[in-house]
């Protein structure tokens, strides 16, 4: 579902985020794998910490290689800090962001501020989809947007 979403930004380039457990680096290792398969190019892969003094340094590496589109996978603490820190130093976009199902978390909004994740779309387990939309996070029924009324999460 993850490889769906991004055909959907129309990206041939990707860079690959990744928090440092071992669900995460496992994903983001299928994921890359998968894309590549699929003869997108992965520009680099990146990891970075839970907590850190200002991920300033990951998240320049994060952003650097210019890629079509980003692919994320972790959890809420990492993001969180990784998100604010690429929101105010880098030409990060939400919109040309995907992300694996833990990262569907409300908290995650609500700890990021209004507009950090904006755009940020991902799968969940199911095959579903999920979209950050300022401070609602949007499940889908289908495994895309429907054009049926989604149901927000507060």
């Amino acid at each position: 579902m993850v490889l769906r979403l991004l055909g959907g930004l129309r990206a041939d380039s990707v860079v690959i985020g990744s928090a440092t457990d071992d669900v995460s680096l496992s994903n983001a290792a299928r994921i890359a794998e998968a894309w590549t398969e699929r003869g997108g190019q992965v520009l680099d892969t990146v990891t970075w910490p839970e907590s850190a003094a200002s991920w300033l340094r990951q998240a320049r590496r994060f952003t650097g290689p210019a890629p079509d589109a980003w692919i994320v996978t972790g959890t809420p603490p990492g993001w969180i800090g990784m998100g604010r820190r690429l929101v105010r130093d880098t030409n990060w976009s939400g919109r040309r962001t995907v992300a694996t199902a833990a990262l569907a978390d409300p908290a995650l909004i609500s700890a990021g501020g209004v507009d950090t994740f904006d755009g940020l779309r991902g799968a969940h387990a199911n095959g579903t989809a999920w979209e950050i939309t300022r401070t609602i996070l949007i499940d889908h029924e289908g495994p895309e947007a429907t054009g049926r009324q989604p149901s927000p999460r507060r």
